[in-house]
């Protein structure tokens, strides 16, 4: 069992699995037939959504004990390739505004497609340094440093 032993309160309700489970693509056989069973969708779920509530990374799943986190990233690769999660957004909003959740009255367009007033100039010259000398390291004084064996 990992760090999350109980519910954190960030658990998928029932409700919210129900609308999420039939978006989810059909899971694909694996070529050869014989391997570890498949976690479960639930769960490579829960662990998606406590990554992305949080903000941990991917590696720290393993501690939880909600799902492993090459699984919950892979699955996560898997359901944004088949735009999964953009779908399930898409049913949130269209559900939260008929039932008036939304108040859109303070969001606004700005349609305005003009060149940024300090955006810089749009054709600035290029640097004359030449290419070997840009890779070089600089040092504090902002002379070339040179790799160990080159000394001119």
């Amino acid at each position: 069992m990992g760090m999350v032993k109980h519910d954190d309160g960030g658990r998928l309700p029932d409700r919210l699995w129900g609308q999420m489970e039939p978006l989810l693509p059909p899971r694909k056989p694996h070529p050869l037939g014989c391997h570890n069973p498949r976690v479960s969708d639930r769960a490579a779920t829960e662990a998606i959504l406590f990554v992305l509530r949080t903000g941990c990374q991917w590696n720290a799943l393993n501690g939880t004990g909600i799902c492993s986190s090459s699984s919950a990233h892979r699955r996560f690769q898997e359901w944004v390739e088949a735009g999964v999660f953009e779908e399930f957004w898409m049913h949130g909003l269209l559900s939260a505004s008929v039932l008036r959740e939304i108040d859109w009255s303070w969001l606004s367009l700005d349609g305005a497609m003009a060149k940024a007033p300090l955006g810089g100039e749009k054709n600035r010259p290029q640097s004359y340094r030449s290419r070997q000398r840009r890779r070089q390291a600089q040092s504090v004084d902002g002379r070339a440093r040179h790799s160990a064996g080159h000394h001119h």
